[in-house]
């Protein structure tokens, strides 16, 4: 698998050095005037878009990712815009984001623990509206030596407080072999395994109460179909 790491310089302050390789955490990436900008393009998207899942819903922008190669449809602009800015910071080598996921989620959804597997670039980049979660990281099934039972709970490692505006980037073993989940709570409490408390202005014993946040998860798909639609032929 190609390794990620092509970060500009000026953003290996934002790592966190608690947490395996490699996460960096920018808080107020983008403004508030920026972040209620996006918030009304996400609901002013035509109903069509979205996706209504178990525990939450989404938008797909860009092609629907496919081991033979996306199909890769217009990002409209005010998302390619993030593409781009996420891109020159380096999180893609060089490459620009061509793919997003619109996440909603409302207090009380999350999402299983996960990997977002080999269909992209060994980096995802998430800039969250809304509202805080804490995203939480476990050990793969099977991992664990003996006759451990494989459960959530005993795979738990630790968390990271994802606040509003912020720029969240996994690469290296925080991608390629740690799962990582959302709790369908609604609300936190902070405590010591939150690794990122003082880059993200929080501390521990808080509780935070959850509104309805929306992510955006942008990433990079390598595997492209060059061949256009030849509509009417055979």
């Amino acid at each position: 698998m190609e390794h990620p790491t092509c970060i500009l310089e000026d953003l290996k302050q934002f790592v966190v050095s608690d947490a395996p390789p490699t996460v960096y955490y920018i808080p107020d990436f983008i403004s508030e005037d920026e972040e209620s900008f996006l918030l009304q393009q996400v609901y002013r998207s035509p109903k069509t878009k979205w996706t209504q899942l178990s525990g939450r819903r989404l938008q797909n922008w860009g092609g629907l990712p496919h081991p033979k190669g996306m199909l890769a449809e217009r990002i409209p602009d005010w998302l390619h815009a993030y593409c781009e800015k996420i891109s020159s910071l380096g999180a893609f080598s060089g490459k620009t984001a061509n793919h997003v996921l619109v996440n909603e989620y409302n207090p009380g959804e999350g999402i299983m623990p996960h990997e977002d597997g080999p269909l992209y670039h060994p980096t995802v980049t998430t800039i969250s509206l809304g509202s805080h979660t804490l995203l939480n990281f476990y050990s793969p099934v099977g991992s664990q030596e003996g006759d451990v039972l494989q459960t959530e709970e005993n795979r738990y490692l630790f968390s990271l407080l994802v606040k509003p505006r912020s720029l969240l980037i996994l690469q290296d073993e925080m991608y390629q072999r740690l799962l990582h989940g959302i709790q369908g709570c609604e609300q936190d409490t902070l405590t010591d395994k939150v690794v990122n408390l003082s880059a993200a202005g929080a501390l521990p014993g808080e509780t935070l109460t959850r509104g309805t946040r929306v992510s955006l998860t942008i990433r990079h798909v390598p595997k492209v179909m060059k061949t256009k639609l030849m509509l009417g032929k055979k």
